[in-house]
């Protein structure tokens, strides 16, 4: 029988694996994502999944405005601008004045920005069901280890 402390070593062991999987997956995530498009003949691309992830916040919540993405995102309101701007150049979004408050703009998609969201839309959708499928092996008890595990790690690497 492990002890305790080995099977601790041990998850921590896996859990650094886990990261520098997933720092390595993240790094060709928007390779493949541009690869598809591509193959779905989406001729204008973000080149950024940054970028790609400000139009699926618009899309989802359209009408949105700055604050309201910058809020979604965690991102800051001076990011959001310059992204924002960007998409808005490369013809991905369009700007918005609500009737009732003629001040401030909001983000709308372009029929480009559509494309790009339902392809990421799409690609969510499939990555679900594979996390899912690797999911059912476990009884109902274990995932709720797991959850309860996910939730304790992301609380603290938010607080480093």
């Amino acid at each position: 029988m492990i002890s305790k402390d080995r099977t601790k070593q041990l998850l921590y062991d896996q859990f650094i694996r886990f990261l520098h999987v997933y720092e390595n997956h993240k790094d060709t995530e928007i390779e493949h994502f541009l690869s598809i498009a591509q193959r779905e003949s989406i001729e204008k691309i973000p080149q950024h999944l940054t970028a790609v992830h400000m139009i699926d916040c618009i899309g989802k919540h359209e009408p949105i405005n700055n604050t309201g993405i910058a809020e979604a995102m965690n991102l800051s309101k001076a990011s959001i601008t310059k992204i924002g701007n960007k998409l808005l150049e490369e013809g991905f979004v369009k700007r918005t004045k609500m009737n009732d408050n003629k001040k401030e703009s909001y983000f709308r998609l372009s029929p480009q920005g559509k494309k790009i969201f339902e392809l990421h839309e799409r690609l969510h959708i499939h990555e679900a069901e594979r996390f899912y499928r690797t999911l059912d092996k476990y009884s109902e008890t274990e995932l709720k280890v797991i959850h309860q595990f996910l939730q304790d790690s992301s609380i603290n690497i938010e607080s480093r």
